[in-house]
């Protein structure tokens, strides 16, 4: 079974309460210590990406993520999906032939520009090229920004979701979708549902592993297919780094 089919197949079958985790790594090193922590499979943040490599979220240039996204692919045996934004303004085949190139067996495609929402029609249809390119070599994440910039009202959701389903995407993302619509967003959405988790940065880590757990567990139950976590991880490590960094700094003066 190649690394694609391994990745669809983690998708199925999932019960409620038990969706399919995938943590975020934002180089090689934090794909290593998901990978060896025993996760099935990653899925990198553009914006975690993005951070590690000095850029704001939105501005990472093309060809820096998709070195980015080889290098992680490299480093770790398990799957990897890439988000890559809405496509850097590539043609279809283009965008596939890059990822492909990486390794990557997925990508994240948003249906927002700019802070502006695409129209839902001419984004399916974009998608459906996509699909065509990729054939089954990609797990297609069509991430849905209705919650983010539009009217956050669950119907659009399920509609725009209808229409990337329809174009063949094997999964769909409402990100920043409260929890309280899951259930509402489950029962209208065909196929895998991805949802968007928030560690607790500033909690220590034996709290934040219950919260998670507790967390991770309910949005299961409301409808998750699977989940990610955006740049939360990187973000979190970057705090507790910080962190480090002062204490060190601390005990740098016990010598002046």
């Amino acid at each position: 079974m190649s690394k694609a089919e391994t990745f669809r197949a983690l998708h199925r079958g999932r019960l409620p309460g038990d969706p399919l985790v995938l943590p975020g790594p934002w180089d090689a090193a934090s794909a290593q210590v998901f990978a060896d922590a025993g996760f099935p499979a990653l899925a990198t943040p553009s914006a975690g990406v993005a951070a590690s490599l000095g850029y704001e979220d939105g501005a990472t240039p093309a060809d820096e993520m998709f070195a980015a996204v080889a290098r992680i692919v490299r480093a770790v045996d398990v799957p990897v999906s890439a988000d890559v934004e809405g496509g850097y303004g590539l043609a279809p085949e283009e965008l596939v032939e890059r990822l492909l190139e990486t390794g990557a067996v997925g990508c994240n495609l948003e249906d927002s520009n700019g802070g502006v929402l695409k129209v839902a029609a001419q984004h399916a249809d974009w998608l459906a090229e996509v699909r065509s390119a990729a054939g089954d070599q990609l797990f297609v994440n069509a991430r849905i920004d209705v919650f983010e910039y539009g009217d956050s009202n669950p119907e659009r959701a399920i509609e725009r979701a209808a229409l990337y389903v329809a174009a063949g995407a094997d999964c769909v993302y409402p990100i920043g979708a409260p929890v309280g619509v899951l259930p509402l967003l489950r029962s209208g959405i065909q196929g895998p549902i991805n949802v968007f988790a928030r560690p607790h940065s500033p909690s220590p880590a034996e709290q934040l592993s219950g919260q998670l757990a507790g967390h991770l567990a309910e949005l299961g139950e409301r409808g998750a297919t699977r989940i990610t976590f955006g740049p939360g991880l990187q973000r979190r490590a970057t705090h507790a780094l910080r962190e480090i960094a002062g204490n060190l700094m601390d005990a740098s003066h016990s010598f002046d």
